[in-house]
């Protein structure tokens, strides 16, 4: 990580799932090093990145640069966001924020960006409690997705827990996801359904049901109870 800090490029975040992988792993060797270059460069790497995948508007990412509104667009002539994509990066923006010192120079930008996400996101969730695939356009991709479903309820979790998301806002939008997590997702036998296999973004017509796992859904899922079990404690 040393050596790749000391050449000058910026450009090793493109893609928004890298985000949620090495910005939490920077803060943590930050604090093994006390190294404060760690901090520095995971600011300079996601200016970058925001450059490229970061929607002013939508205050939402997209994926990487190929879908990118208006090259990309969905079904229906939307802004294509992933789902899972921006669970990475609301649950990456979550773990680096509790780790930056308190009184870090970049800490108040990332609780705002944290802040801005959690807003769009509630807009755009489902009676049933979950976010679809492409999050703006409910008929890309149609049906429950468990993934970013539980990274984002992670996110609004941990935010509510640490003061920084304001409960009565949006503790009725965890309590709906919540309750699709644990009603509908998650199975008599103990599997969590509902996760869209590995793949990069929404794809119209892929059958996601009762019995699509993965690991990384699972992990997401357990995310999500580990702050729902410091809520309730």
């Amino acid at each position: 990580m040393e050596y790749q800090m000391s050449t000058a490029a910026t450009d090793y975040w493109w893609w928004v799932d890298g985000l949620y992988m090495v910005m939490p792993v920077m803060t943590k060797l930050y604090h093994v090093t006390s190294n404060e270059m760690y901090l520095e460069k995971l600011h300079t790497y996601l200016t970058h990145a925001n450059s490229i995948m970061y929607d002013e508007e939508s205050k939402l990412y997209f994926r990487d640069a190929k879908y990118v509104y208006p090259k990309h667009k969905s079904a229906n002539g939307k802004k294509d966001f992933w789902a899972r994509g921006d669970g990475w990066i609301f649950a990456g923006y979550a773990k680096i924020i509790q780790d930056l010192p308190k009184n870090a120079k970049h800490k108040q930008e990332y609780i705002n960006r944290f802040k801005d996400m959690a807003k769009a996101l509630t807009a755009v969730q489902q009676k049933e409690g979950y976010w679809t695939r492409s999050i703006l356009d409910p008929e890309h991709a149609p049906g429950p997705e468990t993934s970013g479903t539980a990274f984002f309820t992670y996110g609004y979790l941990w935010g509510i827990n640490n003061g920084i998301l304001d409960k009565a806002t949006y503790l009725p939008v965890v309590e709906k996801s919540w309750n699709y997590l644990t009603q509908f997702a998650l199975q008599a036998d103990g599997t969590v359904g509902y996760v869209q296999p590995i793949g990069e973004k929404a794809i119209p017509g892929q059958v996601v049901d009762k019995n699509s796992t993965a690991d990384f859904g699972v992990g997401a899922f357990l995310l999500a109870a580990s702050e729902m079990f410091r809520f309730v404690k």
